[in-house]
């Protein structure tokens, strides 16, 4: 076993099983895909650490507990249409394409986008596909999505991205309510006209600069 499939699997079994994961297709899919693929060459050596990884342009590899359990509380199947937020280098998209029926991530740096369909290709993976765009705007092209996940921290969810989930539909991530300092793991759910937020757990991972809120001005 190389050094790096000894690290993703410890990593599988002291991060993620401990930590109330007990889904088998989860935890599968982060014993297979290589997390060093897909963090700058210089971090490799690191990617599999217990935190956050900053990967450049605002963009994180979120702690692989808290992605874990929010996949876990999303409970993607192969039934699913899976639109991946800010998805940096494809790592999320990599994850939930072993879970998911198709998925498209959605990222702004062109740079990246180009990355991340590489290593997807790479890894064979022929169910996911990256493209570039706003990510506070999503893909319209193929919504609508019975799953959507953003990748990193939000203090607000945008009302496009509610607008692309489908009836019965749910959003997954990481809410800063208010200006709050502790995150929570919310889980959203569309009925018809109706949405629900549900918090799940606090957890706390770096904001994505284009969901953190407008400043007030006050006079």
């Amino acid at each position: 076993m190389s050094d790096f499939a000894t690290a993703r699997h410890n990593m599988v079994e002291s991060q993620i099983r401990t930590n109330k994961v007990t889904d088998t297709a989860i935890i599968e899919a982060f014993e297979f895909v290589p997390r060093e693929l897909f963090v700058p060459k210089p971090m490799m050596g690191v990617a599999y650490v217990d935190e956050d990884l900053a990967i450049g342009s605002g963009r994180i590899l979120m702690e692989a507990m808290v992605f874990a359990r929010l996949l876990q509380t999303a409970l993607p199947d192969k039934s699913d249409q899976v639109l991946d937020v800010a998805c940096g280098c494809g790592y999320s998209t990599a994850i939930l394409s072993r879970v998911s029926g198709t998925v498209y991530g959605i990222e702004s740096d062109e740079e990246m986008v180009s990355l991340a369909n590489e290593r997807l290709g790479s890894l064979d993976v022929d169910n996911a596909a990256v493209v570039s765009g706003n990510p506070l705007d999503g893909y319209t092209k193929k919504a609508p999505y019975s799953l959507i996940v953003i990748g990193g921290g939000v203090e607000r969810i945008p009302d496009p991205l509610i607008a692309q989930l489908s009836d019965g539909g749910r959003l997954v991530t990481i809410l800063y309510e208010d200006g709050a300092r502790q995150g929570t793991a919310v889980l959203v759910e569309k009925f018809g006209s109706t949405v629900s937020k549900r918090v799940i757990f606090d957890a706390s991972v770096p904001l994505l600069p284009e969901f953190r809120n407008e400043p007030k001005f006050v006079f």
